[in-house]
């Protein structure tokens, strides 16, 4: 559907939690799959802080560099992806990023190609949403913010996190409009942390709040150190819940937004169309209507290992709550079946087969390795082991003289 930027700013607002949230959260037409991708050029967090390390740091953004220079840039990013969805079948997908901010200056000529590499995903059935992090709407990797179908600045709504977004908004807005799709693409995503409403944001800057996430620390750290993503606690809380609502408010703006850009020819045509409310629009007053998606036959990624699927109650926007039934899919159209917050299941790594572009009519191919899974840790070298060990001795005399006594 499209490729949206989620951009952080200064005083660590909570750009990458809400982007890991967004990608669990993320609502899933049949054939449909979202990728989470860390253009933060100061460096990628959720292998060491969301996977809590179970995933070596050889799979990422920084060897698509290499790649590009030999022309192999699409192919090498499925050889990059790791799999993060609940029953391994490559749904929910993260592409982890740089390990050192040293390695962002091999990348600037790599981001024009890889936006355009990852708007070319949408035709195999796939959204994608760019942790741009602080610094990544800027310099090289301003290109990112600019190609995106919607840019969204998280922000603290206290008096500090609203003076730090100021001329940060200002500048983007401005940039926008010169070199981008234009300065409508901006929104806001508001951590509730302090006094002001969404409301006086709305008037005092200019733009929409598409989110109001709560400030809840223990939830978060799940999503930012790691921590047990299938708790019940978790997968109702409410900063989850509200996370799906803004997932669901951003799909039908950006798709609006897609659609106006399509009649002028500033963007190609979305394969689908959503009938949804305007930039800043409340959502009691323009329900979401999603069509009926096309019936699309696709390549599923051999499954490792089945995890249980726990869903639970949704709340509309109107207070009703629907009670989730049996055999209830994850990503049905709004308003017919309650949605369920995904849990985090068996991570594995790529390769990952892409998804075929053809629709309807089956096409035959050679099958694709399965995913590597965990990648193990390697041996310590010899030396260390010796060191860990201790001096080694060297106890062929005693072993002797015991011997010989005996």
């Amino acid at each position: 559907m499209a490729v949206i930027a989620i951009v952080g700013g200064p005083g660590a607002p909570g750009a990458t939690t809400t982007a890991l949230a967004l990608l669990l959260c993320w609502p899933l037409a049949p054939g449909r799959k979202v990728l989470l991708v860390e253009c933060d050029p100061d460096g990628g967090a959720a292998l060491a802080g969301a996977l809590e390390g179970r995933v070596e740091a050889v799979y990422g953004l920084r060897n698509l560099a290499v790649a590009d220079r030999r022309g192999l840039l699409a192919e090498a990013l499925w050889e990059q992806l790791v799999d993060i969805s609940p029953t391994g079948t490559g749904e929910r997908l993260l592409l982890p990023g740089l390990t050192d901010p040293a390695q962002a200056a091999g990348l600037a000529y790599t981001w024009e190609p890889l936006v355009e590499a990852l708007h070319a995903l949408d035709a195999r059935g796939y959204d994608v949403l760019l942790d741009l992090g602080r610094s990544g709407a800027t310099g090289p990797s301003a290109v990112l913010a600019r190609r995106a179908d919607a840019v969204l600045v998280t922000l603290r709504s206290t008096l500090r996190g609203l003076s730090a977004a100021r001329p940060r908004l200002a500048a983007l807005s401005e940039d926008l409009a010169a070199a981008g799709t234009g300065a409508d693409a901006l929104g806001l995503l508001v951590i509730t942390e302090g006094p002001y409403p969404a409301a006086d944001i709305t008037r005092e800057f200019g733009l929409p709040v598409l989110g109001l996430l709560p400030h809840a620390a223990r939830t978060a750290h799940v999503l930012s150190d790691g921590g047990d993503s299938t708790d019940r606690r978790f997968v109702r809380s409410e900063l989850m819940r509200t996370a799906r609502t803004a997932a669901d408010r951003i799909q039908a703006v950006v798709q609006r937004r897609r659609t106006r850009l399509t009649a002028t020819g500033a963007v190609p045509a979305a394969p689908a169309q959503v009938a949804g409310y305007g930039w800043g629009a409340p959502e009691e007053a323009h329900p979401l209507a999603y069509p009926a998606p096309p019936q699309v036959q696709v390549q599923q990624v051999p499954q490792v290992q089945q995890a249980p699927q726990v869903q639970q109650p949704y709340a509309a926007p109107s207070g009703q709550v629907y009670a989730p039934e049996p055999e209830q899919s994850w990503g049905a159209p709004y308003g017919e079946q309650p949605y369920a917050v995904p849990q985090t299941g068996p991570v594995r790594t790529g390769p990952v087969r892409p998804a075929s572009p053809a629709a309807v009519v089956p096409q035959p191919a050679e099958p694709y390795p399965p995913l590597a899974g965990l990648a193990p840790h390697p041996a310590a070298p010899e030396q260390f082991r010796a060191q860990q060990d201790g001096p080694q001795q060297d106890n062929t005399q005693t072993q002797g003289a015991v011997l010989r006594a005996r």
